[in-house]
């Protein structure tokens, strides 16, 4: 048989189409890099964040994608708690050709240092730009003073949570003395800040009667911490502890026998911390959140906790990390593109209808206003604490909601676009 030899032209536009087959399969996934602890002592915390964000990413796929196809990729870096490891994250994951970075579970100081990269890798680097969408570090100052066009905040910042508890502390007569005591980095010298100004302001009545930073993630004993604390004649702490730093506090105060209200911000969505509280058996740790489990009339995230335990085998906790890839989703389409600038403008001012309610990512500087639930670690009473969590018969007390423009701060933000 002889075969005949193909024209020049047909070779050359067969090579074309291969190429431009080529060029839409490399564009047919979306990377979004996942930066936080894996490791060391938050990678509990670390763990479920990552488990969280992995549930949206396949459940938006499962449900077509974004632009009518494209599916997202989700990449797994662990930062070590490390500002040094988050870059060598960053860089790996810039390589890998991610477009999106999802982070918060490293703390304030590490997150904003990748940000900063962020930057300006974008700057040096237009047409592969980078956006950084941040579920979990809430310093004020990254929507503020130190806002970015590359950063999204999904979570509500610092000075927002505290005013729902400052809210709540001025409804609450038999809190007199408070003690601060915080985890020596930003966010911990900030929740202290905070503390002292908004709770100040709403009881001017209250005494605070010390103030302590300790190291983070190294202290193995808060005892005697907890003896200073008690020796102040303290009724309450404001704590921005999480992770084992709020467990192991727990349990120092719990051995002393120190009946204890601290005021924390996420402390009850971190695995392991309403164990620490039952065993402890004094205590009542109040925190605000955009949802609680058990919280009453939240049909929307019942049905999606619901699924994600039959998927995951693990309880639900975090909506706001669950909506921070389904944000990114909406944005995309909404641009019609994955282009990162058009992206960001397109998550400029994106009203989104969330399983917590609508939901607005504010324009001017970042801050997803989204509402908070303050509510305290409690025994199960059938009334107001109907189920019990983590095995134990503790679970969480509804005490004050309150939606994300009641709770919206001014912001020093001077936003530079490109």
């Amino acid at each position: 048989m002889k075969f005949r030899k193909a024209p020049l032209a047909r070779i050359a536009l067969a090579c074309l189409l291969a190429t431009a087959g080529a060029s839409h399969a490399q564009q047919a996934t979306y990377k979004i890099a996942y930066i936080d602890p894996l490791s060391g002592p938050f990678a509990n915390v670390g763990e479920l964040m990552l488990m969280h964000t992995q549930y949206a990413i396949e459940d938006i796929n499962a449900k077509g994608g974004v632009l009518g196809g494209t599916k997202l990729q989700l990449l797994q870096f662990d930062s070590k708690l490390s500002a040094q490891e988050s870059q060598s994250a960053l860089q790996a994951a810039i390589d890998q050709g991610a477009k999106a970075i999802v982070t918060g579970g490293s703390g304030s100081s590490v997150v904003t240092a990748l940000v900063q990269s962020v930057a300006r890798w974008n700057q040096r680097n237009p047409g592969k730009e980078l956006i950084v969408l941040n579920h979990s570090s809430i310093d004020p100052e990254m929507t503020g003073k130190a806002c970015s066009f590359w950063h999204f905040q999904t979570e509500a910042n610092t000075a927002m949570k505290m005013k729902a508890l400052a809210n709540y502390i001025k409804k609450t007569p038999d809190v007199k003395k408070v003690y601060l005591l915080n985890q020596d980095y930003a966010h911990g010298k900030q929740w202290a800040s905070y503390g002292r100004q908004l709770v100040g302001l709403a009881r001017p009545d209250i005494q605070f009667v010390g103030e302590t930073l300790h190291p983070i993630g190294r202290v193995k004993d808060f005892a005697p911490y907890i003896a200073n604390v008690k020796q102040s004649g303290a009724d309450s702490v404001i704590t921005g502890n999480w992770g084992q730093d709020m467990t192991l506090l727990l349990k120092a105060a719990g051995d002393a026998g120190y009946n204890l209200r601290y005021f924390n911000h996420s402390a009850g969505s971190v695995p392991g911390t309403v164990t620490a509280v039952s065993q402890a058996k004094l205590g009542q740790l109040t925190w605000v959140a955009e949802w609680h489990p058990g919280e009453a009339d939240t049909p929307k995230v019942d049905a999606l906790a619901k699924a994600y335990k039959a998927k995951t085998g693990k309880d639900f906790l975090a909506p706001r990390i669950d909506m921070t890839p389904r944000l990114l989703a909406a944005a995309i389409d909404k641009a019609g593109s994955t282009d990162t600038v058009k992206v960001a403008r397109a998550l400029e001012d994106l009203t989104f209808d969330s399983v917590v309610g609508p939901v607005r990512m504010r324009g001017e500087d970042h801050q997803l206003l989204l509402p908070q639930v303050v509510n305290t670690i409690a025994p199960v009473d059938g009334k107001t604490v109907k189920t019990g969590w983590e095995g134990t018969n503790y679970g969480f007390r509804t005490d004050a909601v309150y939606t994300g423009n009641e709770l919206a701060q001014g912001t020093e933000c001077k936003m530079v676009r490109p």
